[in-house]
């Protein structure tokens, strides 16, 4: 069985090909470059370029997928959550792609594509997968949940964020250093060479497994202004510990949560997933747990951390041999429930 996959919730416009469970292609077309100058994704211009990407994304994937488009079974899409223009393009292109090939078309909610992206297996090899029911963490600039996930189709939030993401944390922790666009990574290097405990900023305090970053972006934004007005050079004299200081706190706070979520559901089978799951100290210290709790943790490729469509295909799949398809009158959504 082959599946068309189609991403394009925010900056990033992709299309993969999947056999059965078996990535063929997966092309991502970033757009870096195209929201760099104003230091963050601007949804017009993203649109824009997705407009521009989507046909030679796709034309690209069934070349390196050596198929032709009448061989594709069913076309999956990410409905949403995303930005409302940049998620037209994708699913109107989807839309179009499979009324003129009168294959079924399948809407995919893009967390779970991100959840789904574990299972996705390469060619002549195969890797160790979580077994149900498991936990997954999943972090990046729009979402921080945990999810029980109990089959393919079968997800619960049993936290989420009440304001801001992590990935958003660390973004703006970044901007307010005066590092370029995108920032997190960059705090993530920085991070690497610096010392974790020099600078200690607060964990808030919220109930039960949800999460909230607004509070520790204002602490953070005090902490630098404070200091600059003192030592006006106290940002590049000290980058390094600042980075690690702000990536050890966020880091500790998922992994607070993520401990007590396996305590009440006395499951061990841990992943993660989404773009903040490429963060060094993030997989480090799942990695340390692992060890400390006798957990058994899953972490996704690079590629597959950040947006990609393969994850979307992925879930395509298993909701295609579900049964569960989409009609011509769906249209994309910017907050979409699981």
């Amino acid at each position: 069985m082959y599946i068309l996959g189609i991403e394009s919730s925010c900056d990033e416009t992709s299309a993969a090909v999947l056999m059965n469970d078996i990535e063929l292609s997966n092309v991502v077309a970033n757009q870096t470059l195209v929201h760099k100058y104003y230091g963050g994704v601007v949804p017009e211009l993203a649109s824009r370029a997705h407009q521009q990407k989507i046909i030679p994304v796709v034309q690209e994937a069934l070349r390196q997928a050596n198929i032709t488009k009448k061989q594709l079974n069913a076309v999956a899409f990410t409905r949403g959550p995303g930005l409302m223009g940049a998620l037209l393009v994708g699913v109107s292109f989807a839309k179009s792609f499979a009324l003129g090939m009168d294959i079924p078309l399948i809407d995919v909610n893009h967390m779970q594509g991100h959840v789904l992206a574990h299972f996705i297996q390469a060619a002549g090899s195969e890797k160790p997968v979580p077994t149900f029911p498991f936990l997954c963490l999943t972090v990046s600039g729009g979402h921080t949940q945990i999810l029980l996930v109990k089959n393919f189709l079968d997800m619960k939030i049993l936290g989420e964020t009440q304001d801001d993401a992590a990935g958003e944390a660390f973004d703006k922790a970044a901007k307010i250093m005066g590092l370029p666009y995108p920032g997190g990574p960059l705090i993530d290097q920085l991070a690497g060479e610096g010392d974790p405990k020099r600078f200690a900023f607060p964990h808030p305090q919220v109930p039960g497994l949800n999460f909230s970053f607004s509070g520790l972006k204002t602490a953070f934004l005090y902490f630098i202004r404070d200091h600059v007005k003192s030592e006006p050079d106290f940002i590049e004299n000290n980058k390094k510990d600042i980075a690690a200081g702000i990536q050890h706190t966020i880091v500790q706070i998922l992994i607070e949560k993520l401990k007590r979520a396996s305590t009440e559901t006395g499951i061990k089978q841990i992943a993660i997933a989404g773009g903040v799951s490429a963060n060094k100290g993030l997989r480090k210290e799942l990695l340390l747990q692992e060890e400390k709790l006798n957990w058994k943790v899953f972490i996704p490729p690079f590629s597959y951390c950040t947006d990609n469509a393969a994850m979307i295909a992925m879930a395509g799949y298993h909701k295609f041999l579900n049964k569960e398809f989409s009609n011509q009158g769906i249209s994309p959504l910017t907050r979409m429930p699981f």
